[in-house]
């Protein structure tokens, strides 16, 4: 696999999965909830375990083309951030967009 697809396939498997929490009511879209409507901190709690499986597939393909670089807490911050700007589409479409019911 070359760099740039990896890198690309990372990408978009992290806007997918930011985006994931927001667009269905199922907690990881698999396991159906018990409550009517998902509270936020389940969504977020959704997200912080999301994010660590998407560094997981990202130092997995990095270790797959070559060797893999040590990260210090720089990265781990703005990879974080980027997470959260990545899910902000389907944040907008749940809570911010105005239902017309």
């Amino acid at each position: 696999m070359d760099v740039s697809v990896a890198s690309w396939l990372v990408i978009a498997i992290a806007i997918a999965a930011a985006n994931l929490p927001f667009f269905n009511d199922k907690v990881f879209a698999l396991v159906p909830a018990t409550w009517r409507r998902k509270p936020l901190i389940v969504r977020l709690a959704e997200m912080v375990v999301l994010y660590f499986v998407v560094g997981a597939v990202g130092f997995s393909l990095e270790a797959y083309i070559g060797n893999r670089f040590t990260q210090t807490w720089e990265f781990f911050a703005i990879s974080a951030c980027l997470f959260l700007v990545l899910g902000f589409p389907g944040f907008i479409v749940r809570y911010l967009r105005k239902s017309h019911d």
